[in-house]
């Protein structure tokens, strides 16, 4: 009898496994950090082989500690760091280059280009009409581009159809099946830049824009489908894969996030606020994206999206580079000691400004510096550019006529009850927290479920959300408009030339 639900969670900086019961109930996780690589400014990389030894061994490890034989799992979902990019040998199964993250900002310039060539041309809305998103290295297509463009031999490899691209839930796919499936689901393809969001189909004209063969692609499935078996040899027993969606639709699925106005927003190395917009696709005047948030039944349901590039990543730069201190959970207890009434403000724009700036050439700052500044203040102001930026969100998706009608967190983060609170008084609203923090790996395990016949309906899925506490505001709203106010001043001084523009044209004000 299989009782349990396999859920493998890709992230940035580490790969893990969690195992969950029916109910929704973590029985066992294993977890395990990998090498970040870091060849040139602003460029980063990943070694495949590294993330696929990290999840197997997760896995592995899940199911030893919690004493669980591998016949007892019914389906695995997985759940993965979007846009991220890889391209492989289809006979070897091997990269033929290390993965390209979606921090990584070497094409910035090549986007740049394209976006020109567009504006040129009289498309310049092309890229943003077909998949929601705007032209920006972020994104797969131009990370596709650069590897084959700068590995000898890729292109024409590409072309005879030897090789295979995916997002790092295709490369894990194709792992476990031992090369039998090259799939991703709706949720990966519309990171790529090349999905169209309105035919749910690869996008002829956006291949030829970025010059990418179509033999490269994987077939694009529901988030919940048959996505094949994990091969015995791996796990010790032949186990479905039911489920895959990048790792913030699946955090705003594990929050149940299935109606339009819910909202959820994830703390993880960057922060991203998802709000669930139904079965409509709006297109934001004010640099935010729409995505797929799930297709089940070949019914899609659409997001409107925030992306922020340095949530956790910001402290664990403070932890692994400043030695600033040792665990990041010390960091809550830290704003504690902080200097009350500080004006000091910490913009991490180490790879760029993301949502809604959308800056790649603008690089970290701390401003208000003075000789009484001490550790405690520049960790509290790091916390609190975490809540800025969702400030900023929110105020974007407010100018586009979006208001939130629930706000869930969720994330590593939103363990620290001084960034959740801080969050509740610079947003003016109720901020919930659920019991279960870790929701990304949660939704994999959901949609695998639904696949597996654990759930019949999203209803379902909805009764087993609980909440852990709710966070309301202590704030008033002319402290909230004084500290973002000081905020907004940062962030201008920041910004590169290129990445300014006219005052009539800012997203937020």
């Amino acid at each position: 009898m299989s009782h349990y639900l396999l859920a493998i969670d890709q992230g940035t900086t580490s790969s893990r496994a969690i195992i969950f019961s029916r109910e929704g109930k973590a029985v066992s996780s294993a977890q395990y950090d990998y090498e970040q690589h870091y060849p040139h400014d602003g460029w980063v990389e990943h070694d495949p082989e590294d993330i696929w030894q990290t999840c197997l061994q997760s896995c592995r490890d899940a199911l030893a500690a919690g004493r669980i034989d591998a016949a007892s799992i019914a389906s695995i979902g997985i759940t993965n760091q979007r846009e991220t990019t890889v391209i492989w040998n289809r006979k070897t199964g091997k990269a033929i280059h290390r993965a390209i993250v979606w921090q990584d900002r070497r094409t910035a310039s090549y986007c740049q280009q394209i976006k020109t060539r567009l504006i040129d041309e009289g498309r310049s809305q092309l890229i943003q009409e077909r998949t929601g998103l705007l032209p920006d290295a972020y994104f797969s297509a131009s990370k596709i581009n650069w590897i084959l463009t700068h590995v000898e031999g890729a292109r024409a490899a590409a072309e005879a159809g030897e090789l295979a691209f995916g997002t790092i839930d295709s490369f894990l796919l194709w792992r476990l099946t031992n090369g039998q499936r090259h799939c991703t689901d709706a949720t990966n393809a519309s990171r790529t830049m090349l999905f169209n969001i309105h035919t749910q189909q690869w996008d002829p004209e956006l291949l030829a824009l970025f010059d990418i063969p179509s033999a490269l692609l994987p077939d694009v499935l529901d988030s919940a489908a048959d996505f094949g078996t994990c091969d015995q040899a791996w796990l010790g027993h032949a186990i479905p894969v039911g489920g895959i969606a990048g790792d913030q639709q699946a955090a705003a699925f594990g929050q149940a996030c299935f109606t339009a106005g819910m909202t959820k927003s994830t703390y993880g190395t960057g922060c991203f606020l998802l709000m669930n917009t139904g079965n409509q696709i709006l297109q934001s005047r004010h640099n935010l994206l729409s995505t797929v948030a799930y297709r089940l039944n070949g019914e899609t349901s659409y997001a409107m999206e925030g992306s922020i590039f340095m949530a956790g990543a910001t402290m664990q730069w403070l932890r692994d580079k400043m030695h600033f201190f040792a665990d990041t959970a010390d960091s809550e207890a830290m704003a504690t000691q902080a200097r009350e009434g500080l004006s000091l403000m910490f913009v991490p724009a180490f790879t760029g400004l993301g949502a809604p700036w959308w800056d790649p050439d603008a690089r970290g700052a701390i401003y208000g510096l003075t000789r009484d500044t001490g550790i405690p203040d520049i960790v509290t102001a790091a916390m609190m550019s975490v809540c800025y930026q969702t400030k900023d969100l929110q105020k974007a998706m407010e100018s586009d006529g979006l208001r939130p009608s629930t706000f869930r967190v969720d994330g590593g983060m939103a363990a620290n009850n001084f960034v959740v609170q801080k969050l509740a008084d610079l947003l003016g609203c109720q901020v919930d927290r659920p019991q279960i923090t870790e929701t990304t790996a949660l939704g994999a395990a959901y949609l695998a479920g639904l696949q597996c016949g654990f759930y019949a309906t999203l209803d379902d899925i909805s009764r087993l959300w609980q909440l852990e506490r709710s966070f309301e505001p202590a704030q008033d709203k002319t402290w909230r408009d004084q500290h973002y106010a000081r905020w907004l001043e940062a962030v201008q001084r920041t910004r590169s030339a290129s990445g300014r523009q006219p005052a009539s044209e800012e997203v937020v004000s």
